[in-house]
Order: C-alpha cells, then structure tokens, then sequence
C-alpha cells in the first residue's frame, strides 16, 4: 500500500538499465509440463550448466530443489561447489569432471561422471588416498555421439572387471548415454541403433552388480519423442528453459532479456551509423541507442537489419555494427521516448527469432548472456 514495489521498479531502471529477467514460476510450468509426460517412478535429471543455461544456476537450483527433481547436473566441479555454498542440498552429478578436481568432488558430495578408462583409473586411486568408501558415480556410453563414453561394445568386459574389483571404493550410481537426434525424426533409424547399442550394454553392467544401476538415455526431446525408452531416468536440458527442441516451439517463456532507450536523435537521408558506416539509411530516420552490445550477449551478426528487436510492441531493427557497450535501432515510426523499454527477446520476441536468425540454436543465445547483465527472478 505504500508503493514500494513501484519505486523499486523505478530504481532498478536506473541504475540497471539492462537485465535479464528469469521467471521461476514459468520455470516450474515447464518442470511439470515435461513430467506430465513420464510415468510416475521415472526420475528427473535437470540440466543446470553453464549458469543454468544462462538464467542462473543457483536461484534455478533452489527452485528446481524445492520441486523434488531427483538429480541436478552442472558440467564442472566449481558449478557444483557454487551450488553447495548457497545452500543446494540435492544430488548434483558433474558431467566433465577434471582430474585436478577430484578432491572438491568429494569435499562436497558432488557425484561425477566417468567416460574413460584413463580418468576412472585416477579417480580410484585418489579415492583411496582420501580413504574414500563406495562413492557414486554415473557411467557414460558411446552409442554414435563420439564425443565422450566407453564403447558399449569392446570396453563392457574389462569396464565391469574394474568397477567389481574397486566396488568397496567407488560404485556406479547410473549409466547413461546421449541420443545424437531425438529432435528430428530423421535420425529416427539410428536412435534405434543407438538404443540397442545402449540397452545391451546398460543391462550388462547392471547384471553385475546386485544394487539396481539407474539406467537413462532420454533428453528433452526423447521425452516427447521416446516415451518407451525412459528407463529409470530423463535428462531435462533446454525444454526445462522453456523451448521445444522438437519444433523450436515456446512452451513457457522463462527468460526475457530488456533494456531502455539511452538517447534518441534524427539523422538525415544517406547518412550512416555505427562502426564501418555499414548502417546507411535511405531517409530520414529516427536513431535509438540503447545500453547492450556484444558485450552483454548481443551477437554482431543480428545488426545490420539482420534482426530486431520490440520498442512497445513495434519492431525496430538494428542499425549498423553492434558496438561492444551499445546498440543502435530504427524507431522512426515507432511511439516512444527516452527511457523506453525495450525487449530483446521475452515474452512477445522468442529467443528462436534470434537463434534462427544466426543459423544456430538457442542455447548459444541464452548461454552468451553475459554476467554482467543483472539477473532479475520473479514469481507468479
């Protein structure tokens, strides 16, 4: 009643002009959007890397927390010593661990993934040097990625031979491998090739073992695309932040990235702006800078007209090279004055727009936002 939520929003304009605005309740939407679609003991593996996606690992960490998924995976150990340090409690799995990180994993119960001989072999002997009984870790396959994991073919045998011996000392919590094309059903054929691969192997370790290995293999597009191959667990990445890797599609926005106009001035016919003078103009035109660059996430090769953005609903096209601080739009026909909002992408401008646009997919956009853009959390 006092109106303070208004003087915030007043104040927060002022000294941060741009900010990335990171709606948790959306955030939960799309959670349970995704876990209406898995059978009810199937467990969840949150993808929170690369400062969750670029919207912040720790605020989306606790959220995610407090809705009981069952696992969250960051990519390197400091991601999970972060989320350890401001109170995140749940199990919390390191997809590429360092060898000089071993004994921050175990200092602070973050769970690893293995991939290699080479590196489970160092992992066991700095587990018995700290005295280390039966620590978890999470067994990854090579089913066609060929990026990181053990042959599901060839290594199966002197992998199982290891693990049993050292058992007393680590032990595999799960076994997992990464479909290279459940967004597209193109891949469809070798999806299939890569489940048998997967099946065949992942069911090999388990009868090894007398505990029940967890076994998964689904990501956010193998939800929706291979129900029946759920196993015992999914991998939630990028459906999670709101999009459909199936169709590009917006499920619930969770991000939306805004500044405000800095100055507004006329330039004649023919002139041009920015860097270069790459941005002629054909007539009069009206110039808005606004505070964000490529600095903050604003890739270059949106400028140029290559792109727009929203200045009250209306699109205004960016002019000239995008400098390092500062961007420059066209708003001649556009109602608006200095200090106006403006929506990089949000709500009513989907991140696709501006993936689409640079040949390349939306996680690149949102996981180039950069720091120093102030990180704003909001819920319903």
């Amino acid at each position: 009643r006092f109106g303070f939520d208004k003087i915030t929003e007043l104040l927060v304009k002022k000294v941060h002009e741009t900010t990335l605005e990171v709606n948790l309740s959306a955030l939960v939407q799309n959670l349970n959007f995704y876990r209406s679609y898995l059978k009810q003991d199937t467990k969840l593996v949150c993808m929170i890397k690369a400062n969750g996606y670029g919207s912040g690992a720790v605020e989306v960490a606790k959220t995610l927390q407090d809705h009981r998924v069952d696992y969250l995976a960051v990519a390197v150990a400091d991601e999970g010593v972060a989320l350890r340090k401001h109170g995140v409690t749940a199990n919390v799995m390191i997809m590429n661990p360092e060898m000089s990180s071993f004994k921050t994993i175990f200092d602070y119960e973050l769970e690893p993934e293995v991939y290699s001989f080479r590196l489970l072999e160092a992992l066991i002997e700095e587990a018995e040097k700290e005295g280390i009984t039966q620590y978890p870790i999470h067994i990854k396959l090579d089913t066609g990625m060929h990026r990181l994991g053990f042959d599901p073919i060839n290594d199966m045998e002197r992998l199982i031979l290891i693990l049993k011996k050292h058992q007393n000392t680590i032990i595999p919590r799960s076994v997992f491998s990464h479909f290279v094309g459940s967004d597209s059903d193109n891949f469809d054929d070798f999806s299939a090739h890569q489940f048998s691969l997967f099946d065949k192997a992942s069911k090999q370790l388990q009868a090894a073992f007398t505990h029940h290995i967890l076994r998964h293999i689904d990501n956010s597009a193998g939800i929706l695309h291979f129900p029946d191959r759920q196993l015992d667990m999914c991998r939630l990445g990028l459906g999670l932040y709101g999009i459909n890797s199936r169709d590009n599609q917006i499920i619930n926005n969770v991000c939306s990235l805004r500044t405000t106009i800095l100055q507004m001035h006329k330039i004649g016919r023919n002139e041009t702006v920015g860097y270069s003078r790459k941005g002629t103009v054909e007539r009069e035109t009206v110039v808005a800078a606004i505070p964000i660059g490529y600095a903050d996430g604003l890739d270059r090769r949106l400028g140029n007209r290559n792109c727009y953005c929203l200045v009250n609903g209306h699109k205004a096209p960016y002019l000239g090279n995008i400098c390092m601080d500062v961007a420059m739009i066209d708003v001649t026909d556009i109602p608006c004055k200095e200090g106006d909002s403006v929506e990089i992408f949000g709500d009513k401008l989907p991140v696709t727009v501006l993936s689409d646009t640079l040949g390349t997919i939306p996680y690149e956009v949102l996981t180039s936002i950069s720091e120093r853009v102030k990180r704003v959390y909001f819920q319903d």
